[in-house]
C-alpha cells in the first residue's frame, strides 16, 4: 500500500476511536483478526444477510480491509468492507451497543451464560437494543476478559467431537439465525407458477392411454385386471400440471403413430 493510502488507513483508524452512529442496529466486531481473507469473507457473509455494520478491534495487519484477499473473499460486499472501522479495544467497539453477545466454543467456569443462538436471540430481536456480535481470534477464540464484557455467549451446536468452525463460518451461521430471529426475507420462486390439471384433463389423458396400451397389445380389453385403476391411481399421486398431461399424450400420440401398420 503507498504512502497515500497508508495515510488515509492511519487517519480512518485515529476517526474510528469514536465510532460514528450509523442506521444499523446490529453490529459484527471481530477481535484481532489475523487473515484478510476471512475479513472479505466475513463481510460477504454479513451482507447477504443484510447487515452492514463491521468493526475490526487491533488486527493483525493494519492494511487488512484493504488487502487484495480481504476483496477477493468480499465478492460483491465491498461497500461492507470499505465501511468497516478499526479500534484499538474492544470497548471502543462496543461504544453505543446495549446488548453484546460473545461467541465461543470453550467452556467457561464463569461468565454471562451460554447458549445456542436459535435459543437465545429470538427474545432478543423482541427488545430494543442496539446488538454486537463478537467473534474472536481465528487461533485463540475470544480471551476470557472479552467475553466477560458481553451480556450473553454464543455457542454453535457443533459436532461434540469437532466443533472448529472457520472465522467467516461463524459470523455467516450467527448473521443467519439473528436475520431469523428478526423475521427473515421471502424466499423468491425462482421459477414461473404452475397451474395444475383438472380431473377431465387427467381422465382425457388416462383413456388416451387406455387405448394406446390396448393397441400395442399391453393391455387386454377381455381382462383388463385393474391395470386402468393402478395408473389412476399413480396420476393422480402425481398431481400433473397441465403442462405435464400434454407431454403425456404427446407420447402416447408418438407410441401410437409408431405401432401404426405401414403401407
Amino acid at each position: 500500500m503507498g504512502e497515500a493510502g497508508g495515510a488515509r488507513h492511519n487517519a480512518a483508524r485515529d476517526e474510528a476511536a469514536i465510532l460514528p452512529a450509523v442506521n444499523d442496529a446490529t453490529r459484527f466486531v471481530l477481535v484481532q483478526p489475523s487473515h484478510a481473507a476471512n475479513v472479505g469473507a466475513a463481510a460477504r457473509a454479513m451482507k447477504v444477510m443484510g447487515f452492514h455494520d463491521l468493526v475490526l478491534v487491533a488486527p493483525r495487519h493494519a492494511d487488512v480491509l484493504v488487502r487484495p484477499e480481504a476483496a477477493a473473499l468480499a465478492s460483491g460486499a465491498l461497500d461492507v468492507l470499505g465501511g468497516a472501522r478499526v479500534v484499538d479495544s474492544l470497548g471502543a467497539a462496543l461504544q453505543g451497543v446495549t446488548w453484546a453477545c460473545a461467541t465461543a466454543m470453550t467452556p467457561r467456569d464463569f461468565g454471562p451464560p451460554t447458549c445456542a443462538p436459535r435459543e437465545h436471540l429470538p427474545a432478543l430481536a423482541s427488545q430494543a437494543q442496539r446488538v454486537a456480535f463478537v467473534f474472536g481470534p481465528e487461533r485463540t477464540g475470544l480471551a476470557n476478559d472479552d467475553v466477560y464484557r458481553c451480556h450473553a455467549c454464543l455457542s454453535i451446536p457443533t459436532h461434540p467431537a469437532y466443533g472448529s468452525l472457520n472465522l467467516a463460518q461463524a459470523v455467516q451461521l450467527v448473521a443467519y439465525e439473528w436475520r431469523l430471529a428478526l423475521g427473515g426475507y421471502a424466499v423468491a420462486p425462482r421459477t414461473a407458477p404452475t397451474r395444475r390439471a383438472d380431473a377431465a384433463a387427467v381422465q382425457g389423458a388416462l383413456e388416451h392411454w387406455q387405448r394406446v396400451l390396448v393397441q400395442i397389445g399391453f393391455l387386454d380389453p377381455a381382462a383388463p385386471r385393474k391395470l386402468m385403476p393402478r395408473l389412476q391411481q399413480l396420476l393422480n399421486r402425481a398431481q400433473l400440471t397441465e403442462e405435464e398431461v400434454h407431454i403425456l399424450r404427446g407420447i402416447a400420440r408418438a407410441v401410437s403413430d409408431a405401432h401404426r401398420p405401414r403401407r
